[in-house]
């Protein structure tokens, strides 16, 4: 008895659970203007429907630009190198690189100050005095301090104040005659403020000494005189 009634039940719940399924679908229309859709189930269809006339256009533009600078190759400038160390000569380079180009270069410079001090040291040493003082006095810095010492450089020969003499007669020869003629000038200028200073203190003195002889007169005409007689 008890199998036909479970047996029966489970008849009974079967036909339920196939009586209860639903059978669904989705349709979606959609036209120009509108878009209606209803969805449920497991099928969806779609359909796009345009107006006479109307037109769908899809256009897709991409532009890449690439400005890739690297650094360029630098100009290596030659270098100087001096085999003793007895020699006045001094190296000098540069170097320029661009994009396009490079350009480097170098020279050597000679140090004529340092050529002047070997000089006068080997004539010092062979008992050249004079003519080592002489190689020094090419030097503009030197020859006025030897003016300002009062011992002035060396001239064909002469020395002391008969050098004195030949320079400032030939002043032009001096090494220092630009720097020279600029202090002759400035020199010039200030003795004449210093006598036009003079010269108008001595006329305001002058001034004064008539003003008050002039006065002392004044002075004693007016004590001397007595009135009308």
């Amino acid at each position: 008895m008890n199998y036909y009634v479970t047996g029966a039940l489970i008849i009974i719940v079967c036909l339920l659970a196939f009586c209860g399924q639903v059978k669904a679908g989705s349709t979606q229309t959609n036209t120009s203007g509108s878009n209606t859709a209803i969805e449920g189930g497991y099928t969806s269809e779609s359909t796009t429907t345009y107006q006479s006339g109307s037109e769908s256009t899809t256009t897709t533009t991409n532009t890449t630009n690439s400005n890739i600078k690297s650094s360029p190759p630098s100009a290596a400038a030659p270098s100087y190198n001096s085999m003793t160390q007895d020699v006045c000569a001094v190296g000098v380079s540069a170097g320029v690189q661009t994009f396009g180009i490079g350009l480097s270069g170098g020279k050597h410079v000679i140090d004529k100050n340092c050529e002047r001090l070997k000089l006068a040291r080997i004539l010092d040493q062979f008992g050249m005095k004079v003519a080592a003082v002489a190689i020094l006095c090419q030097d503009e810095r030197v020859f006025e301090s030897m003016i300002q010492a009062g011992t002035p450089c060396p001239i064909d020969g002469r020395i002391g104040k008969e050098a004195e003499k030949l320079w400032a007669k030939y002043d032009h020869e001096r090494p220092d005659y630009d720097v020279y003629v600029e202090r002759m000038k400035k020199r010039e200028k200030k003795n004449k403020e210093i006598e036009a200073q003079i010269q108008k203190e001595f006329d305001e003195a002058e001034a004064a000494a008539k003003a008050q002889e002039l006065a002392e007169w004044n002075k004693k005409k007016i004590k001397d005189w007595k009135g009308p007689r």
